[in-house]
């Protein structure tokens, strides 16, 4: 999708929303659905995606890990952003990487230490770029990414979760 091809999708949405912001909200989705052993499965529309326990908390290796989903969902949609923020610039990148990382210290997890945290510590995204780009540009094509990127915006400014259950048998 070259930069003309993108605006011309983008400048209909963007008229319509600034007209109807309520349009511009859309309630996004996912479903799991417990499965065997310690395991819960996950529909991506493309494929079924096995989530199951990290192998530094008793699990072999065999299943997706939610913590690696996560960071997996950061580097795709700071990929997704940013070459959607280089098309709309006009920002040449001919090919990247964008690599995502953290720590977790599975005591919290696994309840064996109550001032140990639950979750990451930290996150580290870095994006290995090639492109003729200068640094002024790059900062520009940088900052615009994290401002855009759902992913990234939601786990840096945090949000609320709403947990619910109901008995259905």
């Amino acid at each position: 999708m070259n930069r003309s091809e993108l605006q011309s999708r983008q400048k209909p949405l963007k008229e319509e929303y600034s007209t109807n912001p309520e349009k511009a909200v859309v309630t996004l989705k996912a479903e799991g659905r417990l499965g065997e052993g310690v395991s819960c499965s996950v529909d991506t529309g493309r494929a079924i995606a096995e989530a199951g326990l990290h192998p530094a908390t008793g699990g072999d290796g065999s299943q997706l890990c939610s913590g690696d989903m996560l960071l997996e969902a950061l580097a795709a949609c700071t990929g997704v952003t940013m070459k959607a923020v280089a098309t709309s610039l006009g920002i040449d990148l001919r090919d990247g990487v964008i690599k995502t990382e953290g720590e977790v210290d599975f005591r919290g997890t696994l309840g064996v230490d109550k001032e140990a945290p639950v979750g990451f510590s930290e996150i580290r995204l870095n994006a290995e770029l090639v492109t003729d780009a200068d640094e002024e540009q790059l900062q520009t094509l940088m900052k615009l990414t994290e401002r855009f990127c759902v992913v990234f915006q939601t786990i840096n400014r945090g949000v609320d979760v709403k947990v619910g259950y109901q008995r259905v048998g």
